[in-house]
């Protein structure tokens, strides 16, 4: 499974990237309102960090604006994914920029009927809320399921990319379901490398390193 950060902090995503673990980064109008910076300069700076795929998020909400947008967006690296609602219009903006050669991610999904319709769409992502279905007392990881099953039953291309992830455990159910990505913010990705066991083994062996008088 890949690993996105879900985030338009750039120091941290500058630290996850020395670190190797880095696939591909995720942005969104929140995100970049968070960050206090201008959207086109921020974009393109995190480009020039990753080599992998950065989605920059369209703001109009009709088809024609959008794709206006997702050609701009496109424009400024080769890496820059755009990222479009799954709406109606959204799914005719979708067709229509990945005609051109333009790669995009299909967000706001909560259901396998609309992950199908944006597979249909040549989307090249889908992004699936799984953090927000769960605020509501549904499963969000039955819809990763329901994704898998039905990408996997039609052939379909689409990755599916796992968002509103609130914790290592929604991490670990993604890889057995089958999630394609994660996109992760920076404190959860960072998590995934703690257990108590190892805190506690580390202390052991130092405790035991102290006691022979020697350094390395």
């Amino acid at each position: 499974m890949k690993f996105f950060v879900d985030t338009a902090d750039v120091a941290d995503i500058r630290e996850v990237a020395e670190v190797g673990l880095l696939d591909g980064v995720t942005t969104n109008p929140s995100l970049i309102m968070k960050s206090g910076r201008d959207f086109i300069e921020v974009v393109t700076e995190i480009c020039s960090i990753v080599d992998g795929p950065v989605s920059a998020e369209v703001t109009a909400l009709d088809s024609e604006g959008m794709i206006r947008e997702g050609v701009k967006l496109a424009a400024l690296a080769d890496n820059v994914v755009v990222k479009l609602p799954l709406t109606w219009d959204g799914l005719k903006a979708c067709k229509a920029l990945v005609a051109e050669g333009i790669e995009t991610n299909v967000t706001l999904c909560f259901s396998a009927n609309q992950g199908l319709l944006a597979a249909k769409a040549g989307a090249t992502y889908i992004s699936p809320f799984i953090g927000r279905l769960d605020d509501l007392g549904v499963d969000g990881m039955e819809l990763i399921h329901d994704l898998r099953t039905v990408y996997d039953n039609y052939g379909f291309e689409t990755e599916i990319l796992a968002a509103s992830i609130r914790s290592a455990a929604h991490v670990q159910e993604c890889a057995l379901a089958g999630a394609d990505v994660a996109t992760v913010p920076p404190p959860v990705l960072k998590s995934l490398a703690k257990h108590k066991l190892t805190d506690a083994g580390l202390e052991a062996f130092m405790k035991d390193w102290e006691k022979t008088g020697q350094t390395i």
